[in-house]
């Protein structure tokens, strides 16, 4: 993707344009689209990832908001257009990574606290004491674990000090990093917009699915004043116009939890289309339609999205953890390898794993298994075993991880996997993919536009503002620009899938209880 692009030629028109901003994990990126879901310009800068203790993860909010506006300023002079090109923004985010910060100043109270994070585990046992994590999953979808915002603003709550007091007197704002960039788009202290949407909400614990409003007794039992929580708007409508900044008065006009975006940028619009998205961690979504499906087998039951008035869409979805970081682990701690694009080349140089599973539960097991005492482990190993065959093996965890949710999400929604569809960094990959094909026995698609967790945001703003007239032309827009069907024989599959289910059961109860 070259960072120099102009305007005017027929490739992209002269606009309009849609701009979406995409607040991850690693870092933020500012991409603008045009009428036909290309990619315009696009500009990304990476922020600080802060580990205080074993198991914390931590983000500075107001490093984030700088970047924000670096990327966005940077991606609209790169495609050579002003903000009266620009009709809409659009807004995808980190899920659950959590901020509580003071209204009248704008300044944080304390780094925020990012989905990976586990300091909750303690509190998430308290608060499931009786029954256990399936307290709040009626209302939620969710298990009680360290994951979801909720147990995280309670952590905050219970450990800054004064900010419970400070709370109760209404001086406190609670968001997920999506109300953050948009309370300061808006204005901030100047009259900024304090909503969320509600696929952000639904992975907070403190939403109900079937009313898609706060839950006032789970707010109770996890002690979290509703003075401090948003508002809970639809995923594309105006929130509000920004404010300052080279995108002054352009309307907001969505909010999309990223997961549930690359949903969307997908056109994953009928019920049982499902998508991948392979970054630090990887998430798969199915769309269940108009009902929520409760999952009996370690998903999550979230919203997909909601457009406007229209009834909710809700999703069933697998969340594995370690994905992308584990090959970053490879380079970074380990060094292994010198860049992430390495490790297929490495991985490549021999025919098979050796024998070794790698299974990276560094901080725990996420779907299906919801294992916090779990921890990584790399098992089979005899001195054949290369870093080559190791390097395989990390490409073959996210495979056979994602092949576990594909196997929970058939048995909860009756529907079979036919096809996936796939996005996020790692995708780049041709022999993760041909991998993921191969483990998971269906084709494996990947689109045109790679960065389907912006296209996503883009297209709810751009619905929101009537750019794009409905869903129908989304799917219009949809273009696959590579497939990988399966090759490997039935036996070879199930031999290692019972391999790599044996290497899973080696991470579990490596924690006790009294380990902090």
């Amino acid at each position: 993707m070259s960072d120099t692009t102009t305007t005017g030629t027929s490739s992209h028109g002269t606009g309009p344009f849609i701009a979406a901003i995409d607040q991850g994990t690693t870092s933020s990126r500012c991409i603008v689209f045009d009428r036909d879901g290309r990619i315009v310009a696009v500009d990304q800068k990476e922020h600080e990832q802060i580990f205080p203790r074993p198991g914390w993860v931590e983000h500075n909010a107001a490093e984030i908001w700088t970047n924000v506006q670096e990327v966005v300023a940077r991606a609209i002079e790169k495609a050579g257009i002003t903000s009266a090109d620009v009709k809409a923004i659009g807004i995808t985010n980190q899920r659950e990574t959590t901020l509580l910060w003071d209204k009248n100043t704008g300044e944080p109270v304390h780094n925020a606290i990012v989905w990976q994070d586990t300091r909750t585990d303690a509190l998430c046992r308290e608060l499931g004491r009786n029954v256990g994590q399936d307290r709040f999953r009626r209302e939620t979808g969710l298990p009680l674990a360290s994951y979801f915002a909720g147990p995280k603003a309670r952590w905050l709550l219970d450990n800054v000090e004064g900010l419970r007091e400070r709370a109760e007197r209404g001086e406190i704002l609670f968001g997920t990093m999506d109300s953050w960039v948009i309370w300061n788009l808006t204005g901030g202290t100047d009259g900024g917009v304090h909503v969320t949407d509600v696929t952000n909400a639904s992975r907070t614990m403190l939403m109900n699915l079937h009313t898609m409003a706060w839950d006032p007794k789970i707010l109770d039992s996890m002690e979290v004043p509703a003075a401090i929580l948003p508002e809970v708007r639809s995923s594309a409508e105006v929130y509000g116009n920004a404010k300052g900044g080279v995108l002054d008065g352009i309307p907001v006009a969505s909010a999309l939890g990223d997961q549930q975006a690359a949903l969307f940028g997908q056109t994953c619009f009928a019920e049982g289309e499902a998508k991948s998205t392979y970054g630090t961690g990887t998430f798969m979504l199915m769309n269940t339609a108009h009902k929520p499906v409760n999952s009996y087998n370690g998903l999550l039951t979230t919203v997909g999205y909601r457009i406007g008035d229209e009834p909710a869409v809700y999703a069933l979805e697998g969340s594995i953890a370690i994905t992308g970081a584990l090959v970053q682990w490879m380079r970074d701690q380990m060094g292994l390898i010198n860049s992430a694009a390495e490790i297929e080349t490495l991985a490549s140089s021999v025919e098979d794993n050796g024998g070794a599973y790698f299974v990276p539960a560094f901080s725990g097991l996420f779907a299906p298994h919801w294992r916090a005492d779990a921890r990584g482990v790399i098992a089979g190993l005899t001195r054949y075993v290369t870093k080559a065959h190791i390097a395989r093996a990390v490409l073959e965890a996210t495979a056979w991880q994602t092949r576990e949710i594909s196997d929970a999400m058939t048995k909860d929604s009756g529907v079979e996997l036919t096809a996936l569809k796939v996005d996020g960094g790692m995708t780049s990959n041709n022999l993760l993919m041909q991998t993921l094909s191969d483990v998971l026995d269906a084709p494996v698609v990947r689109p045109m536009v790679a960065e389907t967790t912006c296209l996503g945001a883009a297209y709810a703003a751009g619905l929101a503002v009537g750019f794009w007239p409905n869903t129908d032309v989304l799917r219009a827009n949809w273009r696959r620009a590579a497939e990988w069907t399966p090759r490997m024989d039935a036996d070879t599959r199930a031999r290692e899938y019972k391999n790599w289910l044996k290497a899973v059961e080696r991470t579990m109860g490596w924690l006790d209880d009294d380990d902090s």
